[in-house]
């Protein structure tokens, strides 16, 4: 990985100023550092502002999920480890990965009908539902 640059793939790159990186105290490993040294990383990505394709934006967007903000910006803490160097590389091989992921189109579906087999097994076991159904009503007395 470059330091101006993270290269996805298949022409698609990042640029470090369409993202920024905080740093805070970690909750994680760092034994008696733990309380003095700020190594949690916080990389605040702004996808809807970004150079990315709007078709990767949009699938970017929806992959994300909860670490989405109101704003449009993807959020990642990274933690795992005792340095900052470290967390910082992490924080950035898992927004290269989830925007490699985005990158890749969705298989498209293909259209199947359920085999005869199925669709007769379906219809025994609704018959038989119902006559299990049935044969708890009260029986009918017939008067002729």
């Amino acid at each position: 990985m470059s330091s101006d640059v993270i290269e996805i793939g298949e022409g698609v790159s990042i640029r470090e100023d369409e993202f920024s990186e905080t740093f805070t105290k970690a909750s994680g490993p760092g034994g008696q550092n733990v309380n003095k040294v700020a190594s949690a990383v916080q990389l605040r990505f702004d996808v809807r502002n970004s150079s990315l394709p709007e078709e990767i934006k949009h699938r970017l967007i929806r992959l994300a999920g909860s670490r989405m903000t109101g704003e449009g910006a993807l959020l990642i803490r990274a933690e795992r480890f005792r340095t900052l160097e470290r967390n910082r590389a992490d924080a950035r091989q898992r927004l290269a990965a989830l925007v490699r992921r985005a990158a890749q189109p969705p298989k498209p579906r293909k259209a199947t009908r359920p085999p005869a087999s199925s669709r007769k097994q379906r219809l025994e076991a609704k018959t038989r539902r119902s006559e299990v159904k049935s044969a708890r009503s009260k029986p009918r007395v017939d008067d002729s």
